[in-house]
């Protein structure tokens, strides 16, 4: 079944307007789990060319498709923090080159048990350099030629370097067990809690509770995946009783039904990081002092407010607000006018002419580009906006230009450093690069000592916060729409373990 706009235009139309208002999800006498029924779920898709093949994961669609029929040896906690899945725990050896994983009792849909051996084969496949699977950079550490099985049901890994943080590969956005052997996935085998059904491209997807599951098996009988580009359709879907769950709402959506009975509003903190990336090594932004200026004139609070209706909270120049090892202590930026007024002149730029380039490649990009330019402008900089291609846009930034919106989800602050703010990081917006900041991060990763890992973490963030190119000025809140039936939805930022996790969740 697909779910466009015309379809449930008319459904929404017929649902009783005056109807009593429902309690939000989990407040009434029902909200113990109870077992059964089929649980519909509307997300937008990639049409008529998508994959079940879960190395292949990076819609939000197929990242949730792949949890539910398959599982990773760790993933993310709500602060982004490591917790175990496939894998029962690990350890490292004492020069942190080796790490020795040990597999839980785990068995895939067929009945056949997950061993080292499906461990190996998934890493190696995603490692292929023939192939291009989005958690092939997270591997690429690993020393695949001399990893083994170590018996049945344990790993030991080698380390191309010494590296504390290995638990963040084993939790790495795609990184998913499959069988030895296993690639071709038209009718696919996982150990995820639900088993596959049956599947129309660019439609829906059946899935079918899988009883043997090592962590429970899910509350509901089954599990269906409509596809409903529009928000519209997704919204209507839910209104007329078609779904009970629709994802990805926008924060004017979210305020026209919140409180109103027939659908309530779920909000996922801290989804997704929002700024303005600079980069460093070109003018004008090489100044430290115009950096420094734009991080004063910045109204966060203003921007939640415009920019994501408020649905969000002020950022901090720093990435991945409440998580593991967040430098909370830092002092809130606030705007501070006279200051970036006295900076924009030490830096001879007041009058400067700046491109910020833009998008609709992400929600509010284009609305995020005015607010700002409006605010800069207050300070004496000319800020104009360059909307650009949304096809291009994230190859075009990464290298072009001087200023660009940006934007993140959820990941270990670790491993966003590692991505985008080291010397040799190959998404580094910023072109951030200091061998005394790579050399602090190498002693990070290289220490077993968690205390001196999370000093130098803060090290690390004082000195980004201080001269880096991130101005980030919020963090959006995910907004979700489910039916007053739905239970068990929890606050999950994206991209987590718990986030669109559907065999937790019951139907009362």
């Amino acid at each position: 079944m697909r779910l466009d706009r015309r379809t449930f235009l008319s459904a929404a139309a017929v649902a009783l307007a005056g109807c009593a208002a429902q309690p939000a999800p989990g407040t009434t006498t029902s909200s113990q789990p109870r077992r059964g029924g089929r649980l519909r779920v509307a997300f937008a898709g990639g049409g008529a060319q998508e994959s079940l093949d879960p190395h292949l994961a990076n819609l939000f669609l197929e990242a949730s498709r792949s949890k539910a029929m398959f599982d990773k040896l760790a993933d993310y906690g709500t602060d982004v923090s490591i917790v175990p899945r496939l894998a029962s725990g690990w350890e490292a050896g004492k020069e942190l080159t080796t790490w020795r994983v040990t597999l839980r009792e785990a068995a895939f849909h067929d009945g056949r048990p997950v061993r080292a051996a499906d461990v190996l084969h998934s890493y190696a496949r995603i490692a292929d350099e023939k192939r291009t699977f989005r958690a092939k950079a997270n591997l690429a550490l690993i020393d695949l030629p001399n990893s083994r099985a170590a018996g049945e049901r344990t790993v030991e890994f080698a380390l191309k370097r010494p590296y504390a943080e290995f638990p963040n590969v084993l939790a790495a956005f795609g990184a998913y067990i499959v069988p030895e052997g296993a690639d071709e996935f038209s009718r696919p085998v996982g150990s995820g809690p639900f088993a596959f059904g049956s599947f129309q491209p660019g439609r829906s997807l059946l899935l079918k509770r899988f009883a043997g599951h090592w962590d429970g098996a899910p509350y509901v009988d089954e599990l269906e995946y409509l596809v409903a580009n529009e928000e519209s359709a997704r919204v209507n879907a839910v209104l007329g009783g078609q779904a009970d769950y629709a994802h990805d709402l926008t924060p004017a959506t979210a305020r026209t039904h919140e409180g109103g009975g027939r659908m309530a509003v779920v909000r996922l903190s801290n989804s997704g990081m929002q700024a303005f990336a600079m980069k460093v090594d070109r003018p004008p932004f090489d100044d430290l002092r115009l950096r420094q200026a734009m991080f004063l004139l910045a109204d966060r609070s203003q921007m939640v407010d415009s920019v994501l209706a408020g649905a969000g909270q002020a950022g901090n120049d720093l990435f991945g607000k409440d998580y593991l090892y967040y430098a909370a202590d830092l002092p809130q930026r606030t705007p501070d006018l006279e200051q970036a007024r006295w900076l924009i002149e030490r830096a001879g730029a007041k009058g400067l002419r700046i491109q910020l380039d833009t998008s609709a490649a992400a929600s509010g990009f284009i609305e995020a580009a005015s607010v700002f330019a409006d605010q800069a402008r207050q300070a004496g900089l000319e800020i104009t906006a360059k909307t650009g291609n949304k096809d291009t846009y994230w190859a075009d930034v990464l290298n072009k230009g001087t200023i660009c919106c940006y934007r993140s989800g959820a990941m270990p602050i670790e491993t966003h450093i590692s991505q985008r703010l080291l010397s040799h990081s190959t998404t580094n917006a910023t072109k951030w690069a200091r061998p005394e900041f790579d050399a602090l991060y190498d002693q990070a990763v290289g220490t077993a000592d968690e205390t001196r890992r999370r000093a130098l973490y803060l090290d690390m963030q004082r000195t980004l916060h201080a001269e880096g190119g991130f101005l980030v000025w919020g963090f959006a809140d995910w907004l979700l729409g489910t039916s007053p039936r739905l239970r068990g939805v929890v606050n999950a930022p994206a991209n987590t373990l718990d986030w669109a996790r559907f065999d937790k969740v019951w139907l009362a």
